[in-house]
């Protein structure tokens, strides 16, 4: 085993790795059982107002 070897094979293993985790990730954000999280997670940040809190002073 010489550096060229380990060189391409981390190389290629690195390349198939993220491959795969991107797929397994588009897998999950677009299952079905998922969409009502998401939708309460889109729709929570969207029911509270920004504004700072009022019993405590700002430092």
């Amino acid at each position: 085993m010489d550096n060229d070897f380990v060189v391409w094979f981390a190389k290629s293993f690195g390349l198939f790795y993220l491959i795969a985790l991107s797929i397994v990730i588009v897998a999950y954000a677009y299952w079905p059982s998922n969409k009502k999280r998401f939708d309460h997670a889109a729709q929570s940040v969207l029911g509270h107002p920004d504004e700072p809190h009022r019993d405590e002073p700002w430092r």
